[in-house]
């Protein structure tokens, strides 16, 4: 195992599902914000729309049909556009705008700071996510996430999986491609990482979209690395 990732001097990490746990959070914050605002919502049906908007707003990007646009005011724009199919035309500005930023407030898996503190005394470790630079750095603070560095598509003025994204993490942290691991729970992201020559590790996540998941519940590619969680992927990146 070691000798195939000897190289590795810095992990970067998928976010939002490999890293925290998008929806989940999102249910149990906005269900106890709606009881002080006596707002009474299906919560996961709005988690589930807003996160089946997320690849349609970034290919709008991609198409050159959008300028470069940061994922909050993607998020933003999907989630005023959805309010109406749920019955809360009603809700403020305030509150959109709050509901808005349930993205900076995502909680980590269970296992995820205690994998990433491990794997820190070795590694350089940081996010490489669609979500901007404010989002990330939020997101850090509240669910305690070590990082060392943020690296954002809002740098690279490209969404994963383009090609900039990975690479200019390699010319920020000035290492090869093979230095770098890309970590994920999220096969698609691998693949592209590979390609470029990076190293890969998987990590399944089987209920990031809730009980009834039917992606990325396994390894479908020669990912260098594949671990049960974040706290085995750290013993054995260790070893």
């Amino acid at each position: 195992m070691k000798s195939k990732v000897h190289t590795v001097k810095a992990i970067v990490f998928d976010t939002f599902g490999t890293v925290v746990d998008w929806r989940g959070s999102i249910i149990r914050d906005l269900s106890k914000w709606g009881d002080t605002q006596h707002i009474t919502a299906d919560w996961a049906q709005l988690a589930d729309l807003w996160r089946s908007r997320y690849e349609p707003q970034k290919e709008r990007v991609r198409r050159g049909e959008l300028p470069w646009t940061n994922i909050d005011d993607l998020h933003y724009e999907a989630l005023c556009a959805l309010l109406p199919e749920l019955g809360l035309s009603q809700l403020s500005e305030e509150q959109r705008r709050h509901i808005n930023r349930v993205w900076h407030r995502l909680e980590a898996w269970p296992d995820a700071v205690a994998g990433l503190t491990l794997l820190k005394a070795r590694y350089i470790l940081g996010p490489l996510s669609n979500g901007n630079v404010a989002l990330l750095v939020n997101m850090a603070k509240h669910a305690g996430l070590p990082w060392d560095s943020i690296f954002s598509a809002e740098h690279f003025q490209h969404y994963k999986p383009h090609p900039d994204t990975y690479l200019g993490v390699c010319r920020q942290l000035y290492i090869q491609p093979e230095e770098l691991m890309m970590c994920a729970a999220h096969n698609y992201d691998l693949r592209a990482a590979q390609a470029l020559g990076l190293k890969t590790a998987f990590i399944p996540r089987p209920v990031e979209y809730g009980a009834a998941q039917t992606t990325d519940l396994v390894a479908e590619g020669e990912w260098d690395v594949v671990a049960s969680d974040m706290q085995e992927f750290a013993r054995l990146m260790n070893t």
